[in-house]
Parts: structure tokens; C-alpha cells; sequence
């Protein structure tokens, strides 16, 4: 992902704003703040933004607006949004954000954690190309997939029993409850 990448966030409250700042900035991105829809829209038609942060309830263009015009254009569509609302759990805005496919619908008062590893899952995925599986990379970049046999432990597995060496996840083993209860 090329360095200039940002995350966009959006609020119409300049404490709100402030809040997410100071939450998201130990992550290194780079961040971009907007206190309204228009600005919101302005930036991510510019470019550069990696992950879009918006406030539900603004005056003027909601972020809901916002996340709807971004779906529909060829060069924001990609551009991961999570949905904040003061608001609490409104079934109808939420179902509204399932349908535009937002990432993500947060109540504040917001978890720090949880924003932050959500927001930096959805900077680093928004990085892959069109189609490519999101989790290429496990933790802190190594390989998701687990590593190859050693020589060793594959010639340790060499030497089991074949019943032991034929065992698959999906087999069932029954453990008897009782000591004189056969096994199965």
C-alpha cells in the first residue's frame, strides 16, 4: 500500500473527532479528519484514503449519504466504511448499511481496542487486490498458512501406528464416561 494512504475520519463533533484521533494515532496511519459530509466526500473523491470512519448523524449529507454515494462510484466503491452512531441501535440504519455493504456499524461510546483492530484489519485488506483472499498474512506478517513439516516431525510421524498415522480431524473419538464402559 503506497505510504500516502489515509484513514478518513468523520464527525461533526470537534470532541467526537478528537476521541477517534487520539484512539486510531498510535497505529502509525496517516489521518485525515473531516467535520461534515461534503468534506467527507471531498477528500475520498481526491484519493488516498484507505479506510473511511463516518459519523451517521450529520447535518447536512449524513454518513449514511456519504457510504451510499462512495458504493456508487467506480473509484471510491472499494473504500471500506465503518458506520459510527451516538444514536444507539436503530434497526433500520442498520439494515440500510448492510445493504450499501459497510464493513462495520459501531455504537458509541466506542471500544478503543475494537476500533483499532478493526481499522487496521480493513487498512491493511484494503491494500490486496480485486479478488485476492483477505487473509494472505497472519499475525505481525508471517505466513497465515501453518509452515511445513520438519524433517523430523515428519519422520516422528512416519514411525506412529497406522491407526494413529489414518486419524483425520473429522473423525469422532467416543472417551468412555465410565471406567467399565466399553469404548466405541
Amino acid at each position: 500500500m503506497p505510504a500516502d494512504m489515509k484513514v478518513l475520519l468523520v464527525d461533526d463533533h470537534e470532541d467526537n473527532l478528537f476521541a477517534m484521533e487520539s484512539i486510531l494515532g498510535p497505529l502509525g496511519y496517516p489521518l485525515e479528519l473531516a467535520t461534515s459530509g461534503d468534506a467527507a466526500l471531498k477528500a475520498a473523491l481526491h484519493g488516498g484514503i484507505a479506510v473511511a470512519v463516518l459519523d451517521v448523524v450529520m447535518p447536512g449529507v449524513s454518513g449514511l449519504d456519504v457510504a451510499r454515494y462512495l458504493s456508487r462510484l467506480s473509484q471510491t466503491r472499494l473504500i471500506p466504511v465503518i458506520l459510527v452512531t451516538g444514536m444507539g441501535h436503530d434497526s433500520a440504519t442498520a439494515d440500510e448499511a448492510l445493504r450499501l455493504g459497510v464493513a462495520d456499524y459501531l455504537i458509541k461510546p466506542l471500544d478503543p481496542w475494537a476500533l483499532r483492530i478493526k481499522v487496521s484489519y480493513l487498512y491493511r485488506t484494503s491494500a490486496l487486490p480485486p479478488g485476492a483472499p483477505p487473509h494472505r498474512r497472519g499475525p505481525r506478517g508471517r505466513p497465515a498458512e501453518p509452515p511445513p513439516l520438519s524433517a523430523q516431525t515428519a519422520q516422528r510421524a512416519a514411525q506412529l501406528p497406522p491407526v494413529l498415522r489414518q486419524l483425520r480431524p473429522s473423525d469422532v473419538v467416543r472417551v468412555p464416561r465410565r471406567p467399565d464402559e466399553p469404548p466405541l
